[in-house]
């Protein structure tokens, strides 16, 4: 086994893992929607779309502190 195969060899076993891993990231991503405090953060991928000062935010802020 020459430097090259081996090369291969190891090209080939980093590829795999690394669809591995980002399988494995992408369900990670659509099992979970929310976090734990129960925001769903798809609803933020509408903010590059809706970006006119005249829309309505995607989260509204309350001048209350919440304690």
């Amino acid at each position: 086994m020459n430097i090259a195969e081996l090369q291969a060899y190891g090209y080939f076993a980093l590829t795999i893992f690394m669809v591995v891993i980002l399988y494995s990231y992408i369900y990670h991503l659509y099992s979970k929607k929310k976090n734990a405090d129960g925001c769903d953060y798809e609803n933020y991928s509408n903010m590059a779309l809706k970006d006119d000062v005249t829309d309505t935010p995607v989260s509204a802020i309350s001048d209350d502190k919440e304690k």
